[in-house]
């Protein structure tokens, strides 16, 4: 009984967590475009726009929910559900974290840990495409078909090095368990450096990191591979005909393969929630340091308020701030905490970096996105493989 609570427990938890991360992703995202494009991005609703995912949530609630009469009904409603649905499953087999103690029982900070969590997740996320293909079809619009059909041949493309890419970090780990995968990169070589397969021996793994980030762009739909919703040629691609909470469900999707690839590439090739430097050197101090001054700057600036409603909402920040500081120096829940900041901190820096890079390239021509995987991505990939593969064999 006390295992299924504890199971019910992380799964609320889990979704509750996933659910709030995904509005407040497209709030990073406007506002880190915005300060690169030298805006303020949403900052009406709530103190500094923070209000505005709950804003956008109640308009597409709200909003009249058309189908057109001339679309398949039933594949027509079933894409978003598709595509969502197999977007958040991956989420089940990711480790967030070490072990914890809860209702007086041990457990991981995952769902379930399954044998063969990577072939789980490339299946899952694989289905994917389904949906996106269906909606397009099903749209009986010549546009929306064209974006469903560019979807298809662009995920089937880059799954090929994508795959390619977690096989090299798999044959240095030997095991398909996204756990065990991270704890064999936990330790340090000569004191410091960290056993993480990009860093690891005898082949690190720099060309297949880089590999799977480009192709999880791709897989993703974001830019600059965000071919099949190019709106100045396809009119918004293969969602054209979609609106309210249906439409919503194909973003929703979008940012939940984000963190999905994300949470996977920190774990295949960036420890997962192994530190960055051992504890001897201080990595248990990072988070509370990190946060007293983010504190400092929010106190400064709301004693020197750019805007009149600085002066009451920075402030709040601050003690929020130093708040999390204190909770992560107490060493009963810095021991449990610990590990999911190192994992939240790698994870939150390679979505960055994603919302980055929209913010700074253009997008590609769609034989110039095809003739890259084919031509460069797929050969480079095989090779890193092979002589991965090689050393692995050759030296004990």
């Amino acid at each position: 009984m006390d295992f299924l609570l504890l199971s019910l427990i992380k799964a609320a938890v889990v979704a509750a967590v996933l659910l709030t991360t995904l509005a407040y992703l497209q709030w990073v995202e406007r506002k880190v475009i915005a300060h690169i494009q030298v805006r303020l991005g949403p900052s009406r609703v709530g103190p500094h726009g923070l209000l505005q995912p709950l804003a956008d949530v109640i308009k597409l609630i709200t909003k009249e929910d058309l189908i057109p009469p001339h679309v398949n009904k039933f594949f027509y409603l079933a894409a978003p559900f598709l595509a969502i649905t197999m977007s958040l499953l991956s989420i089940s087999v990711i480790p967030f974290g070490s072990e914890v103690r809860v209702l007086g029982q041990t457990t991981w900070m995952q769902l379930t840990d399954l044998n063969i969590g990577v072939l789980f997740i490339l299946a899952v996320s694989s289905m994917g495409v389904y949906g996106i293909a269906l909606a397009g079809w099903a749209s009986n619009n010549k546009y929306s078909l064209l974006g469903g059909l560019r979807s298809s041949a662009q995920m089937i493309s880059y799954e090929l090095p994508l795959s390619l890419a977690i096989a090299s970090p798999l044959l240095l780990a030997n095991t398909l368990s996204l756990r065990e995968l991270v704890q064999k990169q936990g330790g340090f070589e000569f004191g410091f450096l960290p056993r993480w397969n990009i860093f690891q021996g005898p082949w690190p793994q720099i060309i297949s990191f880089l590999i799977f980030v480009i192709a999880g762009f791709a897989e993703t739909n974001r830019v600059p591979f965000d071919l099949p919703e190019a709106e100045n040629e396809l009119v918004a691609g293969f969602h054209t005909e979609y609106s309210s909470m249906k439409f919503a469900a194909f973003f929703m999707a979008e940012y939940a393969n984000m963190i999905t690839v994300t949470c996977l590439t920190t774990i295949l090739f960036l420890g997962g929630w192994q530190p960055l430097f051992p504890a001897s050197m201080g990595s248990n101090l990072v988070p509370p340091v990190i946060f007293v001054l983010a504190g400092l700057v929010a106190l400064y600036h709301g004693l020197n308020p750019a805007r009149r409603k600085d002066r009451f909402t920075l402030p709040v920040f601050a003690v929020v701030f130093f708040a999390l500081a204190a909770v992560f120096l107490l060493p009963a829940a810095r021991e449990a905490i610990l590990p999911l900041f190192w994992f939240a901190a790698k994870t939150g820096f390679l979505l960055f970096v994603f919302i980055w890079i929209r913010g700074t390239l253009p997008r590609f021509r769609y034989d110039q996105l095809m003739a890259f995987t084919w031509k460069f991505l797929f050969p480079v990939a095989v090779l890193n493989l092979l002589v991965t593969g090689l050393l692995v064999a050759l030296v004990p």
